[in-house]
């Protein structure tokens, strides 16, 4: 049986140095705490490890507003948030993150560095309360990996390493290389003792492996180093030994139910009601799309898809529902949607409209232009948090991987073969030829709005490009800044070249 309780974590080292947090922490009833202390029962970790992996869920996290999610997003030729007079403007904040142009005091950049950092803070804390629960261990040391690989793919080496034995109030941070091999020995040192089973919302025998994927992936990123044999292994162990395959159906990968997809490796379960923060129904649609799903609030209208990007799909592509576009009608699929009191000029008239067009950026962006995001199942009646669960890691991007570092090693053919299997679902011809430039597009439109983006272009070395409404950028903007907040509670902290 199992009750709920409040554990705090403030003042403590970690909490200090990086992000305080409440957090919900379920325990076993009936046992007692001598009996916590001594025998750390094994079922004990089962629910303790969920108080570490709820922290990555919330505001700001992935599929919510603000934070690591948006800056995925909004700063890679998928999505922008377009300032529609006095709505989005936000004092410039989500235009300079479009335009590259972001700077240390914007505010939702302490997001991307909070979330990974609070959950940290909970796996160090459950590390030194206890150390002799194996399983419990090194689960919390691979989830600690993933959100320093998290970190490191945003702030590169301006972060601090924290472990459950760190003493410094103010640790200083640690070079790339550091964070680097941390972050490869947590995974390798701990990934056997993990369970095989095919568990989605919690690291896995598997799952652990894609986090070496992504590390090994963006080596050459990170340390200036190419792994490409080491990604092209454990990519094996994963297509090879592993439980998972294409779903038949890409769109069931992101339905209100899908806890049982056949090919999520690791997902946030997200719950309307118990752990909300998936809100990407609300970030896109329009106000008065409340009316076409019946939902329970007003939408904000937001995100929205850079035409290039949709105009990036075939016709024929299944995956062009991955946006919502046309006229909008309310639940009876009759009823036109009309936006008569925002009513801005757009050419389509009073009728909700959503063009793949985007007339500007800002300052007056049509209140209806832009595809919108149509990914995930928007239930009747949802929330304004969705119970979808996330996919963090799909079968579908080791797949994508491991064509990629075929194609990088010199073996087009062989990558041909894997970035043909997901094309083949999705009623798109097979590609005759594989390059960089049409792996790259194909990862887009394969993992819209699932948050690689801005990874996936730094890698091609795409993302200073131009693209619309956005000049060239320089090198320095492939990482955040160091958040002027966090600098100014710890000087010790060095800020990333550039800012």
């Amino acid at each position: 049986m199992l009750r709920s309780i409040k554990t705090i974590c403030v003042g403590g080292l970690v909490a200090m140095t990086m992000v305080s947090c409440e957090l919900e922490q379920e325990v076993l009833t009936g046992v007692t705490q001598e009996r916590l202390i001594n025998e750390a029962p094994p079922e004990l970790a089962e629910v303790l490890k969920q108080s570490a992996y709820s922290r990555l869920m919330g505001d700001g996290s992935w599929g919510g507003h603000g934070g690591l999610y948006s800056y995925q997003e909004i700063t890679s030729d998928e999505m922008a948030i377009p300032v529609k007079g006095g709505d989005w403007n936000d004092g410039g904040l989500w235009v300079r993150a479009h335009r590259h142009t972001w700077s240390i005091d914007d505010t939702e950049l302490n997001g991307v560095w909070d979330i990974p950092f609070r959950v940290i803070a909970e796996t160090n804390s459950l590390l030194q309360q206890y150390p002799d629960i194996e399983e419990l261990a090194a689960e919390m040391r691979v989830l600690r990996a993933f959100c320093y690989l998290v970190l490191l793919d945003n702030f590169g080496g301006g972060v601090p390493l924290v472990i459950e034995t760190t003493t410094d109030p103010n640790p200083p941070s640690s070079s790339r290389e550091e964070l680097f091999n941390f972050i490869e020995s947590s995974v390798l040192e701990n990934v056997d003792i993990l369970t095989r089973e095919n568990r989605r919302i919690n690291f896995n025998f598997w799952s652990a492996h894609m986090i070496l994927a992504k590390l090994y992936m963006n080596a050459e990123v990170y340390i200036g180093q190419p792994k490409w044999t080491e990604a092209n292994a454990v990519l094996d162990v994963i297509i090879n030994e592993g439980p998972y395959s294409l779903a038949p159906n890409y769109f069931a990968n992101f339905a209100t139910a899908n806890a049982n997809s056949v090919e999520n490796m690791f997902t946030l379960p997200y719950d309307a009601n118990n752990a909300g923060g998936f809100n990407i129904h609300h970030m896109a649609l329009h106000y008065e799309s409340q009316k076409t799903f019946d939902l329970v609030d007003q939408p904000w209208n937001g995100y929205a898809a850079l035409e290039d990007f949709y105009n990036s799909y075939d016709d024929a592509d299944l995956r062009k529902e991955n946006f919502r576009v046309g006229l909008q009608f309310e639940l009876d699929g009759v009823t036109p949607l009309r936006d008569d009191a925002g009513f801005d000029g757009d050419p389509d008239g009073v009728e909700v409209n959503f063009t793949p067009q985007i007339n500007e950026l800002a300052p007056n962006a049509f209140r209806q232009a832009g595809a919108r995001v149509n990914k995930f199942e928007i239930a009747i009646g949802a929330q304004p948090d969705l119970n979808n669960d996330f996919p963090v890691f799909r079968y579908a991007d080791a797949i994508l991987l491991k064509a990629e570092v075929l194609l990088r090693q010199g073996n087009a053919a062989g990558g041909l073969e894997y970035v043909n299997q997901v094309r083949d679902r999705v009623n798109v011809p097979l590609y005759t030829e594989l390059t960089m430039d049409n792996l790259l597009a194909e990862r887009g439109r394969e993992l819209f709005a699932e948050g690689w983006r801005r990874s996936d272009l730094i890698r091609f070395n795409r993302f200073g490009a131009p693209w619309w409404e956005k000049p060239s950028s320089p090198e320095t903007r492939r990482v955040f800044p160091i958040p002027l907040n966090k600098i100014q509670a710890n000087v010790r902290l060095t800020q990333n070249p550039g800012y």
